[in-house]
């Protein structure tokens, strides 16, 4: 049985979460992450690949989100038909390397998507990067959503909760 990590059961579940989208490249794809009143989050907003853009994401402010031993993340959502990634940092910092793991839920149904550790990448700026060791739940500091299938056009994926098995 996964342990929430968060669950977006109420308004200020959100309040810790700020979007960083390609406007930090000088894109213009803009997305936020709003609470909805039957007790969920909605990750959404418009993807643009004007300007060399095309991602767009959310990410709560850094906090102890550690779990030694943890074997993976999961998460409970209601997917658009996307392609998305949950992504994760081990230090505070705002640029850096990150960890991703891609996951594509089924469109218009909720459903348990299961991360194991094994399918984080390590990357920074979207590219990959080697000689790193591999992610440690223990460490992990900043948990973020993103969209970057490099498809236009408006997302919402709904989330009920984060958490680590």
């Amino acid at each position: 049985m996964p342990t929430d990590l968060f669950r977006f059961a109420t308004p200020a579940s959100v309040d810790d979460w700020s979007a960083i989208d390609d406007v930090v490249m000088g894109g213009v794809s803009r997305s936020h992450l709003r609470h909805d009143p039957a007790g969920h989050a909605v990750f959404e907003g418009v993807v643009s690949l004007e300007n060399n853009g095309g991602f767009a994401s959310v990410r709560c402010r850094p906090a102890d989100l550690g779990v030694p031993g943890a074997s993976g993340y999961v998460l409970e959502v209601l997917g658009d038909g996307r392609r998305y990634k949950l992504n994760l940092r081990t230090d505070d910092a705002f640029d850096g390397v990150n960890h991703q793991a891609v996951f594509d839920p089924p469109a218009g149904v909720w459903t348990s998507i299961r991360l194991p550790l094994a399918a984080f990448t390590t990357t920074f700026r979207g590219r990959p990067v080697a000689g790193v060791p591999p992610l440690d739940p223990a460490r992990v500091r900043q948990m973020g959503l993103m969209i970057a299938d490099r498809q236009a056009g408006p997302f919402a994926l709904a989330i009920r909760s984060i958490g680590i098995a």
